[in-house]
């Protein structure tokens, strides 16, 4: 037997080919850096599969064609605020005075072979990138999926939303035409509203009195380089907590918080993905060919003394310009200084309501108390309260929206204009307050159905007579994997402060943070804020006879 075995590893030896070049070279970076474990553990990771996972992925695309368009426009592009007179292509602008920032834009747009389509998709890509993340965070806010251990994660998307809206505004400020100069205007009247130091902030930032002549060079390596450089490193981070924590998933059968069920990364996550890639760059492609966005010859350079009419900024930062457009002008004067509360109050709202949105997991963590681990995703009907709070957060941004275009929704539906500004500012105090309690009501009438559905089973469409004459529908009962799926949510009992007087008639002392949090606990997750989901004793009590017609 010895010989045998000997034999054939001595004929095995004989026929095993020499390792090739890509087979060393392989074997040298993984003795150095560790390579084959770290792939072996994670190239293989399963993750779910659902189609609203696809936002995450669309920001993360649209962001790499963002900096693929950026590198290629920076090439040909001069921040540079030197004054020169335009002989280019564009003859309706010859022997006008503008900016080289504003010429380079135009040589981009005329005269680089592809410029301006790369523009468009640049621009493009822009709007979508910062739709995406906003739609990708609401999905993650109405799904529970910020939840532990996922906080920090939550933060760092919050915060790539917020240098997303920031970039974007460096971003479209750089080409000095007419419209982004009057955006400019209108951060630099932000910025000098802000009290004591308003006025040494917009000196430094401009080089001297608006406009100066150095925002330009100013704003172009912040928004090539240190925002997208900040944002890089924060969408890395990202990601490798997603590998980490490892992909949230929908409720149904098999799944559970230490369970994934869904295809490995590699190879068919990878391929997918590689796929969905070229699609979104072939839209956005086909968006930057077909629609003109960002039209810099129309507006003309820009002039400190002129306003493009129907000015407007881009989608994401509009209703930042409805908070102020809505606000009262006014002015305060003492001791010989003016505070302008009509533009430091909505300029200061800004950032308040867009924090409301990244602290909100902190603070639902605060009242449930809740520190276990969370991978299964809620439905959003099983959370009314958060699902309301939510969607009034959008309503807020949508009346807003209205509020920064005013006069665009006056000219086109032919309105006035004061009717407008009165309308947005009663429904930036009504609308959230509506929507939440339609949005809570609504949530409400889903689970008594989902409850009604568990105990009576699904509508068949089949009518069937009595004995006595009555006609009745017949229903089906649930299958299994469905039962599960409505029944799986929890229902805890909310935070409570307990008796506060113990056995021996001793009154407790009771905190006033405790007091809030369980005042914010019983209207989150009181009895008023669910439908009890139907109990295992119900159910088997109406299907054990003939309940199901």
């Amino acid at each position: 037997m010895d010989g045998a075995r000997s034999g054939n590893e001595a004929a095995g030896s004989a026929r095993r080919e020499p390792a090739g070049a890509g087979e060393k070279l392989a074997d040298w970076a993984d003795g150095r850096l560790g390579l084959y474990g770290l792939a072996k553990a994670n190239m293989r990771k399963v993750f779910p599969d659902h189609p609203s996972f696809m936002l995450g992925e669309i920001c993360l695309y649209s962001f790499i064609i963002l900096i693929l368009t950026g590198i290629y426009l920076t090439l040909f592009f001069e921040p540079s605020g030197v004054e020169v007179i335009y002989h280019g292509t564009y003859t309706p602008l010859n022997g006008i005075p503008m900016t080289r920032a504003y010429e380079s834009t135009l040589d981009i747009s005329f005269d680089v072979r592809g410029g301006l389509l790369i523009r468009q998709i640049h621009h493009w890509a822009a709007v979508v990138f910062i739709a995406g993340m906003l739609i990708h965070m609401m999905r993650v806010f109405f799904t529970g999926a910020f939840r532990k251990p996922r906080e920090i994660n939550w933060l760092f998307g919050w915060t790539l939303l917020m240098l997303g809206i920031i970039t974007g505004l460096t971003g479209y400020s750089l080409p000095d035409d007419l419209l982004s100069g009057t955006g400019i205007r209108f951060a630099d009247g932000a910025i000098l509203s802000i009290p004591i130091v308003g006025t040494y902030l917009s000196m430094f930032l401009f080089g001297g009195e608006f406009p100066g002549h150095d925002i330009i060079s100013r704003l172009f390596p912040i928004h090539v380089l240190l925002l997208p450089g900040i944002m890089l490193g924060l969408v890395v981070a990202h990601l490798i907590l997603v590998f980490y924590h490892k992909h949230t998933q929908y409720p149904g059968p098999g799944r559970d918080q230490k369970s994934v069920i869904g295809m490995p990364f590699l190879p068919v996550y990878m391929a997918k993905a590689g796929g969905f890639f070229f699609l979104v760059f072939g839209v956005l492609a086909f968006m930057g060919g077909i629609a003109s966005i960002n039209p810099v010859w129309a507006f003309g350079p820009y002039r400190p003394d002129l306003v493009t009419t129907g000015a407007q900024p881009d989608w994401y930062l509009g209703f930042s310009e409805g908070l102020i457009r809505v606000m009262p002008g006014w002015e305060l004067n003492f001791w010989g200084h003016t505070l302008e509360p009509g533009v430091f109050i909505p300029f200061s709202l800004f950032p308040l309501i867009l924090l409301a949105l990244g602290v909100y997991p902190f603070v639902e963590a605060w009242i449930t108390g809740d520190k276990r681990e969370h991978h299964i995703l809620d439905r959003p009907r099983n959370a009314p309260v958060r699902t309301g709070l939510g969607a009034a957060w959008l309503s807020v941004y949508a009346v807003l929206l209205i509020g920064g275009g005013n006069d665009i929704v006056a000219t086109h539906l032919h309105l006035s204009i004061n009717a407008i500004t009165w309308f947005v500012r009663i429904s930036f105090f009504l609308a959230p307050v509506v929507t939440f309690l339609v949005t809570k009501r609504i949530c409400m009438g889903l689970q008594r159905r989902d409850r009604d559905k568990v105990l009576h089973g699904r509508e068949s469409g089949t009518i069937k007579r009595l004995p006595h004459g009555e006609f009745v529908e017949v229903h089906e009962p649930l299958e299994q994997d469905q039962l599960f799926t409505l029944t799986q949510h929890e229902q805890n009992p909310p935070y409570e402060i307990g008796p506060l007087v113990d056995a021996n008639g001793v009154r407790r002392p009771v905190k006033p943070r405790q007091r809030v949090r369980a005042r914010l606990a019983r209207v989150m997750f009181g009895s008023e804020s669910h439908i009890p989901k139907p109990t295992a004793e119900e159910y088997k009590e109406l299907t054990s006879g003939d309940h199901h017609h």
